[in-house]
């Protein structure tokens, strides 16, 4: 089998990631042997390679957080799962390899037939951007939420789902070439962020009241949505793409009352209760499995590929998520 593995963290991530061949386990008593089939590479990934995410394992480490595998072998008395069954990956178990042994009950059957590549994505990024629609400010349907990197995983799926719950968008980007992306997945306006944000929002939607704001860049880029909101709007950042502090001044502040608020996926997930969680994920995994809710893929790699996946992942201009998605030979 081969595993992605990193034993130090440095500011280039591809630098320090590297694949690891070894022996293939077989199950043990009361285990299951993992095919992994798909295996998503997420900027929190990236940022975990370079010490820069809220919360980082120990090293040495197995890179990878969310993905779906196919179930190859029981061992002894193992129970819950079929040999062939597609399940979804334990959140945080080391993803990018192409084989893994854990127990049944860890896993999560997924629905036969819906594309694995799609599943894959479900963990991270379809939950954050449903929760940042829902748990801050209670939208009905016709309302209008503005959003910087609409073109990003996140911003791809709250378009979606925006659009099923009737809520408008507003869709702000950092370059021409990504706008059109946007509007074919369904978002109401895109507009490329810079000066007058603001007055361009208003004449795009006419004025329409804008209650909540979400960030996920930083910078002044923050500032830019806080300008977009109304008067005790809400602004959400759970992102840093910029790398940079998030901005917003007095004036959105002290004279207009804009509350300011932070999102993070793994805290939700230690306060919210397991019925919490699997409506969640049960309401995702219909969607996606109805092909009603889907991610661009810009390309796929052998775990073998991990450093170029890797820097593929962390560059620019990209339109899609990048995989990993093992090799099994047949």
């Amino acid at each position: 089998m081969l595993k992605a593995v990193y034993e130090e963290r440095g500011p280039v991530p591809e630098d320090v990631i590297h694949a690891v061949e070894t022996e293939t386990p077989a199950p043990g008593p009361g285990q299951v042997l993992v095919e992994v089939v798909a295996a998503p590479i997420n900027p929190s990934d990236v940022l975990t390679l370079t010490g820069d995410y809220g919360m980082l394992p120990p090293l040495p480490a197995q890179g990878g957080n969310e993905g779906v595998g196919r179930v190859a072998a029981l061992g002894e008395g193992a129970e819950g799962v079929s040999e062939g069954d597609i399940v979804l990956l334990p959140v945080g178990s080391g993803t990018w390899a192409s084989h893994m042994v854990t127990e049944p009950r860890r896993l999560i059957p997924l629905p036969a037939g819906a594309d694995p590549q799609q599943l894959s994505m479900i963990t991270v990024n379809p939950p954050t951007a449903s929760l940042l629609l829902s748990e801050f400010v209670d939208l009905q349907p016709g309302d209008w939420v503005i959003q910087n990197g609409a073109n990003s995983g996140v911003g791809g799926y709250l378009v979606q789902l925006a659009a099923q719950r009737g809520i408008r968008t507003v869709n702000v980007v950092r370059r021409e070439s990504a706008a059109e992306a946007v509007k074919a997945a369904g978002g109401d306006v895109v507009l490329v962020d810079g000066d007058h944000l603001a007055e361009r929002v208003a004449e795009a939607t006419g004025g329409a009241e804008i209650r909540l704001a979400i960030d996920a860049i930083g910078g002044e880029a923050t500032d830019h949505l806080a300008d977009c909101l109304t008067e005790e709007g809400t602004l959400v950042n759970y992102g840093m793409m910029s790398g940079e502090p998030c901005m917003v001044s007095p004036k959105s502040i002290v004279f207009r009352d804009v509350r300011v608020r932070g999102f993070w996926l793994a805290k939700w997930f230690r306060n919210a209760d397991r019925d919490r969680q699997k409506a969640l994920f049960g309401e995702l995994t219909a969607l996606i499995a109805q092909g009603k809710l889907k991610a661009r893929i810009h390309a796929t790699y052998d775990v073998g590929d991990i450093k170029q996946a890797v820097a593929e992942a962390n560059a620019g201009g990209r339109e899609g998520k990048v995989l990993v998605c093992p090799a099994h030979g047949g």
